[in-house]
């Protein structure tokens, strides 16, 4: 996938998941957050006022660490279209 189409995908999965009211589950939540951070380049650590959030998130970040920016924004298309398109 060219990098022009994968970040138009991206922008719009993004914004599809911006607009969606339903509950999410926390564990696509943590996913959808860490492969999002990823994607684009923002290494900050977690901003939540509550320590046990910024664990959970600091957790899903880890566990993606070795996934590059592409892979990234292509393991979000995925989980939007499995999990939300659906």
């Amino acid at each position: 996938m060219k990098n022009e189409n994968l970040q138009s995908e991206f922008q719009t999965a993004v914004d599809l998941v911006n607009r969606y009211t339903k509950p999410l589950p926390a564990d696509l939540l943590l996913k959808l957050y860490a492969y999002y951070k990823i994607a684009n380049k923002n290494y900050s650590n977690p901003g939540s006022e509550t320590p046990l959030i910024n664990a959970f998130k600091a957790n899903a970040l880890i566990q993606a660490r070795n996934i590059t920016r592409e892979e990234a924004m292509k393991a979000y298309i995925d989980l939007v279209k499995k999990e939300i398109k659906s």
